[in-house]
């Protein structure tokens, strides 16, 4: 690969995060020629998504790379005397304190594999603090599969054709392949013309009544599953959701509704009415505190039009603020965990009312909560916009690491990069994941972290007459100083896990390991999955079948000051511990602005009818109707197509 690859860019991005992805097509669209590179075998850096064998794959290579550390000295030869090096780390210390339990029946034959696999290949993962995790619950022995899976490695439950990316592979694709998920899901979409800027979320689909589930069958059902790393949500009037529809890239998302916002108070979990409709439809609320809740919800809409209601306390926590407002317990409690859902001691009163505000302004645009989910799990993101940078002209190169940057010593500017070949690629512009950086670039960095827990369970933590459920859930802090913790349970409708299953995915900020700061919420929504349990009619909480606790680092925060770099090196962070997206579509737009003063961010491409091409016309009207007619088979048959986005949908 590197002797077919060109010697001089405008743009090297080296990590295929969201923000770097962003920067990448956007810098593409705006005519620079854009170099992506990643030593990582997939798409999405810490943003990824994986099936359940390459999460496994993931888990083995983490637990390899932490022990072994491979230097290449080629870079050596390329430096000149004018010139030095600032070598890049090969060792990847975001994530930590990895422990994995497994809970399901233990039945594994010597035959199980994955459906759909090319190769079958057992490793044991064990914990990181395995005396304390023996306690627990044994460690599971955990088959993994070295080799990749195909592209469109995740199946439709209801006997659709498989569409997924190529984040499900733990091997990854070469960048020339970045387009196949595309071609893939061809196959399945409808010929209904797609109106210029759509958003397409998918219907609840019913499953049947669940089985007892085995860790076989989630072994052979492994391609079902797409298992996120960052676990977030789109507000409906956010930034990367006007990016999408700006840039044209929705097109190749899909997406499903938020169907529930809940609450954990007393010791039980209850739906929170956020929508005016919600609201009066409740038997939560009596009607008096229907319209107390509506009277400050409307307000809220409008703080900013009456500071006098708001401007004595400025200086005092929301938590505070809300007690003033003649509203009860009840509703106090609802407001600012799962409508607010700022903290308790932290939040100021504006920041509380800008949340608040924020929530209520998505709501009833593409349904009755402010959130989407895309389709596939969020690890999708970072490859939509991967697709638009490839379309106009980007270089791919994944499992292609980055020995150093070189920098001329008169200028203090970066020049070039030299890659594992040994081969020298100069560029204008270097963007950089912080994760590749070593450790004297950031001696001055302190970083925070993120604690992350994701369960396989065989049940919803509110059970309804639907089973495609997919819900948010903040259960706050016990002790003061302490972080909330936010659950987001995914159903098989999100193509996220298998039928009969649920995808739990618990994210807080960090104070010890992740283990220890999630398991008290864990084992107040759910029990371990026991073979006496699973005997029994009735039991009051899901079970887990398999369980992940690590934790990631969170860099949102620093300021670019504290790296010692060229000025013509651009870093970014990966993600935070926010529901949504905003911070990384905001670093991107920055960071891009920077690179292409005076430039449009990510401009909507031009029409098919727009493009004139080289040659006769007949030549010209082929192209153009292969154009549209590409378009127009994007509609999934199973999915809803909204009108114009900025209309709510009805």
């Amino acid at each position: 690969m590197a002797d077919n690859l060109p010697s001089d860019f405008d743009v090297i991005v080296i990590g295929t995060g969201l923000p770097e992805s962003i920067i990448a097509a956007a810098c593409s669209r705006s005519g620079q020629r854009v170099l992506h590179v990643d030593s990582r075998s997939y798409y999405g850096g810490n943003w990824a998504s994986f099936s359940f064998s390459g999460l496994l794959s993931w888990l083995k290579d983490y637990q390899e790379n932490s022990d072994v550390v491979t230097e290449n000295s080629m870079w050596q030869e390329q430096i000149l005397e004018n010139e030095e090096a600032i070598l890049l780390s090969s060792k990847d210390q975001t994530i930590q304190h990895v422990e994995v339990f497994c809970y399901a029946s233990q039945d594994l034959h010597k035959d199980v594999e994955e459906a759909g696999a090319l190769q079958k290949n057992h490793a044991s993962v064990t914990s990181t603090h395995s005396t304390e995790a023996a306690e627990a619950a044994e460690p599971a022995c955990l088959p993994t599969a070295e080799e990749s899976l195909s592209t469109g490695s995740c199946e439709i439950p209801a006997e659709q054709s498989q569409c997924s990316g190529p984040e499900s592979s733990p091997e990854g694709n070469d960048a020339e392949e970045a387009g196949e998920k595309e071609t893939q899901c061809d196959a399945k979409s409808s010929t209904e013309e797609s109106s210029e800027n759509v958003l397409k979320v998918q219907d609840n689909i019913e499953t049947p009544k669940k089985n007892r589930i085995t860790y076989s069958q989630i072994i052979k059902e492994g391609r079902r599953f797409n298992i996120d790393l960052v676990s977030k949500l789109l507000y409906s009037r956010g930034l990367l959701i006007d990016l999408l529809i700006k840039s044209n890239v929705s097109r190749y998302a899909e997406f499903k509704n938020i169907t529930r916002i809940l609450a954990f108070r007393e010791g039980t979990v209850e739906q929170v009415p956020c929508s005016r409709a919600d609201v009066f439809n409740s038997k939560q609320l009596s009607m008096v505190e229907k319209r107390m809740l509506m009277k400050f919800l409307t307000f809220c809409m409008e703080y900013e039009d009456h500071p006098d209601e708001y401007k004595a306390y400025e200086e005092t926590t929301f938590s505070e603020y809300l007690k003033t407002q003649k509203l009860t317990p009840n509703l106090q409690y609802f407001v600012l965990h799962s409508i607010a859902m700022t903290s308790e001691t932290t939040s100021s009163t504006v920041d509380g009312l800008k949340a608040t505000k924020k929530f209520l302004q998505c709501l009833g645009r593409y349904g009755n909560t402010p959130f989407l989910f895309p389709l596939y799990g969020q690890g999708e993101l970072p490859q939509c916009f991967c697709r638009m940078c490839a379309v106009f002209g980007g270089i791919y190169c994944l499992r292609h690491s980055v020995q150093c940057l070189v920098v001329d010593k008169e200028s203090g500017k970066c020049k070039a990069m030299i890659d594992q070949f040994g081969q020298r690629i100069i560029s204008k512009h270097f963007v950089i994941e912080d994760s590749y950086l070593p450790e004297n670039t950031c001696s001055r960095v302190q970083y925070r972290q993120i604690s992350r827990a994701v369960l396989i369970t065989d049940g919803s933590v509110l059970k309804t007459d639907s089973d495609q459920q997919v819900s948010i859930l903040t259960v706050p802090a016990e002790e003061p100083g302490g972080f909330a913790v936010r659950v987001i349970e995914l159903c098989s409708s999100t193509m996220t896990c298998m039928k009969g299953t649920y995808l739990v995915h618990l994210t807080c900020m960090s104070s010890k390991t992740a283990r220890e700061d999630l398991e008290r919420v864990v084992q107040k929504l759910f029990a371990p999955y026991t073979e006496i349990e699973a005997e029994k009619e009735r039991v009051e909480k899901p079970r887990i079948l398999w369980a992940l606790y690590f934790n990631m680092r969170d860099s949102s925060d620093i300021s670019r000051d504290c790296y010692d770099l060229p000025s013509n090196v651009y870093v970014c962070s990966g993600p935070d511990c926010g529901l949504g997206n905003d911070n990384a579509v905001k670093q991107a737009e920055t960071l891009f602005q920077r690179i292409c003063p005076n430039e449009d961010f990510c401009p909507a491409p031009p029409n098919p009818e727009d493009i004139i091409l080289d040659g006769d016309s007949s030549q010209q009207e082929v192209s153009e109707s292969s154009v549209i007619s590409e378009t127009n088979s994007e509609i999934p048959k199973e999915s809803t197509v909204l009108g114009n986005p900025e209309e709510p949908s009805e």
